[in-house]
């Protein structure tokens, strides 16, 4: 069973799931409501943009407090209801453009994507985790966006020093429904606090935050009875977020919609474990409760 609590989703989704017809008879078994876009299949999780038509808003710097601004992928559309959030955090020494890959490409599968820059390249994963949230707050209180967001429905990702920020940000609001911390760098090992559903991406051929000193750290801190994966890259670098990466946008979508969305759909391509050659390892909590 995961530590997380979000009983209220939950029982919405109890809820919807059985219906009463007049007569008292059990009707046929609602959608789970927070479902978007049609049912997946590997050829839509691993394509370049999926189901929904996106546009995207930037933000500058001056208009906001607590983070340096940053771009808004969204979709356009919102016939099938409000969608959930992810916030981005890039790494040390680099701006939003070094993940601008992610924002169309997973804001097309049905979420709002948020890849900010942050107040100093220079900044710390611990800053970068308060900044990753206050994107969050300003996402759902005060963006041009928020009428499209369900501020129920949260999430973060980072790579590098944005990694550890993501790390921090469950830490500290573990309320987040989903978590994916890539070739993370944080001095601090030890996570046994969190609460948040965690995909923890590491590189195997990383120099900068080796998997043995940070990402199956952090992944073993984990505890374990939470929600939470290990993937390893085959023979990929440090950097492999920054560039256009099907193995690291397959399973991330499949995370978001798992655990932001409660989409059981996408169980599927977390449970079994994944295998293939661009996977070095991977370790999971399988069955997800």
């Amino acid at each position: 069973m995961s530590l997380r609590s979000p009983l209220s989703r939950r029982a919405v989704i109890l809820a919807a799931t059985v219906a009463l017809t007049t007569s008292g008879a059990v009707a046929q078994a609602a959608e789970n409501p927070y479902e978007r876009g049609p049912a997946p299949s590997t050829s839509s999780i691993e394509a370049t943009r999926g189901p929904f038509a996106t546009s995207q808003a930037t933000v500058s710097s001056t208009s906001v407090r607590g983070f340096g601004g940053g771009t808004i992928y969204y979709p356009t559309s919102t016939a099938e209801g409000t969608f959930g959030a992810v916030a981005v955090s890039p790494g040390y020494t680099a701006s939003q453009s070094s993940l601008s890959w992610l924002g169309p490409r997973l804001a097309s599968q049905g979420f709002v994507i948020f890849i900010i820059d942050t107040n100093s390249r220079y900044d710390q994963p611990a800053s970068r985790g308060d900044q990753l949230l206050a994107a969050l707050d300003y996402l759902t209180t005060s963006s041009s966006v928020r009428g499209r967001i369900d501020a129920t429905r949260l999430g973060v990702m980072g790579h590098s020093m944005g990694g550890g920020g993501a790390l921090e940000a469950t830490k500290d609001r573990p309320t987040l429904q989903a978590s994916i911390p890539l070739t993370a760098w944080h001095t601090t090992k030890t996570w046994s606090s969190v609460r948040t559903p965690t995909l923890v991406v590491g590189a195997e051929n990383d120099s900068v935050a080796s998997v043995t000193s940070h990402s199956e750290p952090f992944y073993t801190s984990l505890p374990s009875t939470l929600d939470k994966a290990y993937l390893e890259l085959n023979g990929a670098s440090h950097y492999a977020p920054n560039s256009s990466n099907t193995t690291i946008a397959k399973y991330s979508i499949a995370w978001l919609k798992r655990f932001i969305d409660d989409d059981t759909r996408y169980e599927q391509f977390l449970c079994p474990a994944p295998r293939g050659t661009a996977i070095s390892e991977y370790r999971d909590t399988c069955p997800h409760s």
